[in-house]
């Protein structure tokens, strides 16, 4: 297997582009999935305290013998938790489930722009970062006018933006945004949900053209438009599979047919209206 390239954040911090999610993987079965993805060559790992496994990640880690610097760990704070004091406490607990003496990084989960507390969350996020317990802090599902309000009110940017991103929503503007202001994009979801997208034409061609199957294909688009990716799947098989996208490359023409299948299709909330907490 090909050494997982990274990306460098805007700290100088390096992050593994390909890493695996355990969005939806019950608490009961992470710990044996993550143990898959750890032996098939993955070194980042993404959670979330929404998730209700960072428990189970963390058994995982522990089990696996793999020096921690070596280890790339994610997770992010959940809506309920957002505000200063709370954001806090909420990281204390997280680090005591995953049991790790530092996180990699932090991401704040949605902005809930009806509570108005994501600004708050970053300021203890700030804080939590100078007090060196997080290598690096970042947000998901931020539209460009909550990064303006950060940028407003806060002194660091953030280094990632884990957001639902595929071919069906490519969210260019945003990816622009990103761009300009040295945010890493990160893609949650990077295969679309309900498993249409690995069915189009223009995939299962290139597929057959490259030899690869479908899911590598929109896997490899990601990465060479510079995305992070965090595809999950708990069949050891299929874990193996999607990491396995260094082999070859998509050439112009491709991207130009996989770009045209840009729908403005979201699978997931959109986050000007997601306030659960």
């Amino acid at each position: 297997m090909t050494a997982i390239p990274t990306v460098e954040l805007n700290n100088g911090v390096h992050m593994p582009q390909v890493g695996y999610g355990v969005f939806q993987v019950p608490a009961d079965e992470t710990t044996q999935a993550v143990t898959a993805a750890l032996e098939a060559g993955y070194r980042s790992i993404d959670t979330a305290t929404a998730y209700a496994n960072e428990a189970a990640v963390g058994k995982a880690l522990a089990q696996s013998g793999i020096a921690r610097e070596e280890l790339f760990v994610t997770t992010k704070l959940w809506n309920s938790d957002q505000g200063y004091d709370e954001t806090l406490r909420a990281f204390d607990k997280s680090m005591a489930d995953l049991g790790l003496e530092y996180l990699d990084l932090y991401l704040i989960h949605w902005p809930v722009p009806e509570a108005d507390r994501y600004a708050a969350s970053w300021r203890a996020f700030e804080r939590l970062y100078s007090d060196s317990r997080i290598r690096a802090i970042g947000v998901s599902n931020f539209q460009p006018d909550h990064l303006e309000r950060l940028a407003q009110e806060s002194q660091i940017v953030p280094a990632v933006n884990q957001i639902e991103l595929h071919p069906y929503l490519q969210q260019a503007e945003l990816r622009e945004y990103h761009a300009q202001h040295g945010i890493v994009t990160e893609a949650w979801s990077p295969l679309a949900k309900g498993g249409d997208l690995l069915g189009e034409q223009t995939v299962t061609a290139l597929a057959d053209k490259h030899g690869r199957t479908p899911a590598q294909i929109v896997l490899r688009w990601h990465l060479q438009l510079g995305n992070v990716v965090i595809p999950k799947s708990v069949t050891p098989s299929r874990i193996k599979e999607n990491l396995d996208v260094f082999g070859f490359e998509l050439d112009e023409s491709d991207l130009a047919e996989l770009a045209k299948l840009e729908k403005g299709l979201r699978t997931g909330p959109d986050p000007d209206t997601f306030n659960v907490r």
